[in-house]
């Protein structure tokens, strides 16, 4: 897996496009890995090793054991990484074969696209090409949301860095991009043809400039997510700001009960201002912490609960005044998804799929534009396998 990032970097493209400033806000914060950015870290090595097993040899059943043994060392890993990744090979692996002759694969490759990006450059998961077909495939190992491939910034620009690389030597004429995400048992594709995938170059080429040079164009959005000066944002603070004075005419028009379109207005117009404030609340913590001034804040101990200092030994101290030792421990069955993690998603899939049930999800409201089907009462269970 590669340590050095570009400055606009591919995984970033979404934040960037849309907010060419947020390349300068960002300079001002410290680049940490978060827990979640490690273990993604660690099941990309373990998928690698797989891929490259079967695809380009050189690693025996001794190399690979060794270094599946290193892997298992990791605080990160957990057994159901080996199931998942198994999910991603095999995904790959099909792929491969579904052709009418062996493709061209490689895999972690630095691909560069400085054409259109300055100092461009990222890292495809794997790369596919037969015939005028290229696949550029991608793990997501998050268990947020399913990452769409259509329009995503990302893999167009890993399609256009590997289209430049391979375009001498393959005629190319549609790009497929695929997004594996094992854990939410999601795989999703999407083609684009070669003149569509450059014309995208083309058409971003202006903007990677312009905040490449440091732009001081901020724009708020759902892009924020993932942005690590989102907490002191000022375009941030003035677009939150000007949601809550718009609807304040509305709030004073009568005392009558608001209706549905009000309802909806205020949810649409307010849409990120919690989000926004528990940003500012986590900022404003840290920066006390740090030995900071936040005016009108201070930090305090919060709530803890008690716990043994040694707890078999406290459970010794117990059994020797006369407590039986049965009424000291509950039984009680593991969770499905503990099961599944001790069994190996795979295995387990495979030994309980007819005992597996799955209840309809409890109603959530989302906006119209969210690509799931409207909620409808089910009567019953369905068993996962129909």
């Amino acid at each position: 897996m590669p340590s050095v990032h570009a400055k606009l970097s591919a995984s970033g493209a979404h934040r960037w496009l849309n907010c060419p400033g947020s390349i300068v806000l960002e300079e001002n914060f410290e680049d940490k890995s978060s827990d979640y950015a490690k273990e993604g870290t660690l099941a990309h090595t373990v998928a690698e090793l797989k891929l490259q097993k079967y695809f380009l040899k050189g690693i025996g059943p001794k190399k690979y054991k060794a270094a599946m043994d290193k892997f298992q060392e990791s605080e990160y890993w957990k057994k159901e990484m080996d199931s998942y990744t198994d999910i991603y090979f095999d995904e790959i692996k099909r792929r491969a074969l579904a052709y009418p002759d062996l493709p061209y694969v490689n895999i972690e490759e630095r691909v560069d696209f400085s054409n259109w990006v300055p100092d461009g450059f990222g890292t495809c998961d794997c790369i596919m090409i037969f015939g005028d077909e290229m696949q550029v495939c991608d793990l997501k190992y998050g268990k947020g949301v399913p990452v769409s491939p259509e329009n995503n910034p990302q893999l167009m620009l890993y399609g256009l860095g590997a289209l430049d690389a391979y375009s001498l030597f393959y005629d190319i004429k549609k790009i497929k991009l695929c997004i594996i995400q094992p854990r939410l048992d999601s795989i999703l594709d999407w083609e684009i043809s070669k003149d569509d995938l450059l014309k995208f170059g083309e058409e971003i080429k202006p903007i990677a400039e312009e905040a490449y040079n440091g732009s001081n164009k901020l724009k708020d959005g759902e892009h924020c997510r993932f942005c690590k000066a989102k907490s002191r944002c000022p375009e941030r603070g003035k677009q939150m700001f000007k949601a809550i004075e718009e609807l304040k005419p509305n709030m004073d028009k009568d005392i009558a009960l608001i209706s549905n379109a009000d309802i909806s207005k205020y949810l649409l117009e307010s849409k990120g201002l919690i989000d926004w404030i528990k940003d500012l609340e986590e900022e404003a913590l840290r920066s006390i912490l740090a030995g900071e001034e936040i005016p009108g804040f201070k930090a305090v101990e919060g709530r803890s609960n008690r716990s043994f200092k040694d707890q078999e030994k406290a459970f010794e101290i117990l059994q020797e005044k006369g407590f039986d030792e049965s009424i000291l421990y509950e039984r009680k069955p593991l969770s499905l998804s503990k099961l599944e993690k001790l069994v190996g998603k795979k295995e387990f899939g495979e030994i309980l799929k007819e005992e597996i049930i799955k209840p309809q999800g409890k109603p959530t409201l989302v906006e119209e534009s969210d690509k799931r089907d409207p909620y409808v009462k089910d009567l019953g269970f369905k068993n996962l396998e129909n």
